[in-house]
């Protein structure tokens, strides 16, 4: 038995005709005939009850196209549905984002990629420092990682990245802050100050940059508190418990208490889309055109 054959009686069944089933079908009479006899041999049942004028349904043949109209209708769906898979339409993606992507690019970016690909489930994880997206990739809980830096990219031949955009450094700083009171703040009015930043020890890219303009501005950086998340280390600050260096874009998250001035100098951070090397998944492929287009609005 093969799905021509369930084909082939749904037609006739539907028709009660042999001659319009053929037409229907785009074949010949006697092929069909011959077709449906082999289907009842097979089955050991007789489905269809034959007169010069009409063909009807015996009771099996009643049951059996009950049967038949579902099997057919989910071969339907199946195809459809690899069809749409395959081209990048359906499908389940998850997005692990940085900190500051996540108050920054986010929002906008869920929006878009509902109006752009609603058949794909997205599921997103925000506040995740760039290594733990690295092992996330790896390990296939994240499709695709929005995130800083990775350091020696040979120790990342498995994964492929893109620069999505070049961020400015701003100061984070409690309101009333001395700092505050100017339009721009260097790297080397923040000697002495104490520092929240991420976590360090090769868990935040953003340890080692803060660290970087210090040591390039001639000090130690004096380090207070480290936390893993955007919103802790802003929080910290509105609270007095030291002052950040930041991307710009985490001036968008609004905390009370926190204030935010530019920093001098040309320094700036990657915000990176990482991707596993070997993924060809269409679905991926499309999500990273809707990212790019709205990274670029």
């Amino acid at each position: 038995m093969e799905l021509r054959h369930l084909r082939y009686f749904r037609a006739v069944a539907e028709e009660r005709h042999f001659g319009r089933a053929a037409t229907r079908l785009h074949m010949a009479q006697p092929p069909l005939s011959q077709q449906i006899r082999q289907l009842e041999d097979e089955l050991g049942v007789r489905l269809l009850r034959r007169t010069t004028r009409r063909v009807d349904l015996t009771p099996a043949g009643e049951a059996y196209l009950v049967r038949v109209r579902a099997v057919l209708a989910a071969v339907d769906a199946a195809g459809e549905e690899a069809q749409r898979i395959g081209a990048g339409l359906e499908g389940r993606l998850v997005v692990g984002c940085v900190g500051s992507a996540t108050y920054s690019l986010l929002p906008a970016l869920a929006r878009a990629l509902r109006e752009e690909l609603p058949g794909i489930d997205f599921a997103f994880r925000g506040e995740m420092l760039s290594p733990d997206q690295v092992t996330a990739l790896r390990e296939g809980t994240v499709d695709l990682a929005l995130l800083r830096p990775l350091g020696d990219p040979e120790a990342y031949a498995d994964l492929t990245w893109r620069v999505l955009r070049q961020e400015r450094y701003v100061v984070a700083l409690p309101e009333g802050h001395p700092l505050a009171e100017r339009r721009r703040v260097r790297v080397a009015d923040l000697w002495g100050e104490g520092l929240v930043v991420h976590s360090g020890g090769g868990r935040s890219a953003m340890y080692d940059a803060v660290a970087g303009l210090c040591r390039g501005a001639g000090f130690e950086p004096t380090i207070t508190h480290e936390v893993a998340e955007t919103s802790t280390l802003v929080t910290f600050v509105a609270a007095g418990l030291g002052v950040a260096i930041v991307p710009e874009p985490v001036a968008e998250l609004g905390v009370a208490g926190a204030t935010y001035r530019p920093l001098v100098g040309r320094a700036r951070m990657d915000l990176l889309a990482v991707t596993r090397r070997d993924d060809d998944s269409p679905a991926l492929a499309r999500t990273l055109d809707v990212l790019v287009t709205q990274v670029a609005a």
